[in-house]
């Protein structure tokens, strides 16, 4: 089960046709889903879990919680959607498209994908655009 929830007036277009992507990607990558749940929030919101539960006082724009089963994937994702309109206009791309790959961020850090290495950040990034790809022909 893929569930969106929303602690901000945020409105999520398309939710089915993501909870499919979302899927998809989970199964290509070997896995299979249990319970993803989003969590669509303000920075302010995402920051409490930020400094809480990481002991980071800073401003982010996604926090994954991974609560993998063996090869079932569950856990929550929280996105600061002000962060990712701010990392859309830092970016130059469009609001939607930053959302999407914040999105799958999360799915990829579940499936065993880092981003401490440069070599890490660098197969991050290509897993993520391969997946936004996958979106783009749904």
């Amino acid at each position: 089960m893929i569930e969106f929830n929303f602690e901000t007036e945020f409105e999520l277009k398309n939710q089915s046709e993501l909870k499919k992507w979302i899927s998809e990607i989970i199964v290509s990558e070997g896995f299979e889903f249990g319970e993803i749940i989003y969590v669509f929030c303000d920075d302010d919101f995402l920051h409490k879990l930020n400094v809480e539960f990481l002991n980071h006082d800073t401003l982010t724009d996604i926090i994954s919680f991974d609560y993998k089963l063996g090869k079932q994937l569950n856990g929550e994702i929280y996105i600061s959607v002000e962060r990712v309109a701010e990392n859309a206009q830092d970016f130059q791309t469009n609001f939607e498209d930053e959302l999407h790959r914040v999105m799958i961020h999360g799915i990829l850090h579940f499936c065993g994908y880092n981003d401490k290495s440069d070599l890490e950040e660098s197969t991050m990034r290509r897993k993520e655009e391969k997946s936004l790809e996958i979106f783009s022909k749904l």
